[in-house]
């Protein structure tokens, strides 16, 4: 079975869907998918359907879902199938699971972004790219784009959400250290303007800026988030975020961008921006 929930939700047998078009049925895939393998109580799912105020018939509406996910996935299974419904949509204690072979995008992304950013910290930057790349090309848009969001999936896509940032945060730090400045300043742009607080994204658009010959926009990127947290948060960027600040300020030659590394070679000499920046 094929799970993706990194855009929208995605659940296909045999390259047959097996998403409901009714907002509450699709709502329990998606919680079922997130959790492939484990078990989802019914009272999570209770809560994801209906929060703090579930119909008295809600447990027999929840069963009513179940038997029209299990009735779509006997439809996409055939007659011939050695599975039934019922042990791909399993009743275990308590609640419902999806036993599915492959756990999905989620769970890929995740590894594929471990993986880059462990191979970032030591040092083996092209790989670190690499891998960052190929985990965020599996987002295909906001987590289950086309899904209603009760409360236990918006704990989900919060988490898919921050993890996201993360691996983008490091994806961008290991291009900058290959030297693709240049090539970063548009999304480092529009992504300054989305996170107006972030003060990682501004500190790579601010370093990014000062290679490319603009330290004057780079300043400019500082003010602006200085200006944010005042008004926001009633705080001054980061002592790392003012260090950068100055650096910028009297040209200090640390900030020019890395050279070619030796052929073979992984590592980039660079500036260490994590510790620049938040």
């Amino acid at each position: 079975m094929e799970i993706r929930v990194l855009g929208p939700l995605v659940a296909q047998l045999d390259r047959t869907s097996v998403v409901p078009s009714a907002a509450k049925p699709r709502q329990v895939l998606a919680l079922l998918a997130l959790h492939a393998g484990q078990v989802v109580t019914v009272s999570t799912l209770l809560d994801e359907l209906w929060g703090d105020a579930p119909p008295r018939t809600a447990p027999a509406t929840l069963q009513t879902y179940i038997r029209q996910l299990r009735r779509m996935l006997a439809s996409a299974l055939g007659p011939a199938a050695v599975r039934g419904p019922k042990d791909v949509l399993c009743t275990r204690y308590g609640g419902y699971a999806l036993d599915v072979a492959h756990a999905g995008d989620a769970v890929e992304f995740q590894q594929l972004s471990v993986a880059g950013q462990m191979a970032l910290r030591e040092g083996a930057t092209r790989e670190a790219s690499q891998l960052l790349h190929q985990a965020l090309g599996l987002w295909r848009g906001p987590a289950l784009a086309d899904v209603q969001i009760g409360r236990a999936l918006e704990i989900e896509v919060v988490r898919l959400e921050e993890t996201r940032l993360g691996a983008l945060d490091a994806r961008i730090e290991a291009d900058m250290r290959l030297g693709r400045h240049a090539l970063l300043l548009g999304e480092l742009t529009a992504l300054a303007a989305q996170h107006p607080l972030h003060e990682t994204v501004h500190a790579q658009l601010m370093l990014a800026l000062y290679r490319c010959g603009r330290p004057s926009h780079a300043l400019s990127a500082y003010q602006r988030l200085r200006t944010s947290l005042i008004r926001e948060l009633a705080l001054e960027p980061s002592m790392r975020l003012q260090r950068l600040h100055r650096a910028i300020l009297q040209a200090d030659p640390a900030l020019e961008s890395p050279d070619p590394p030796a052929v073979g070679g992984d590592d980039w000499s660079t500036l260490p921006l994590t510790a620049a920046s938040a």
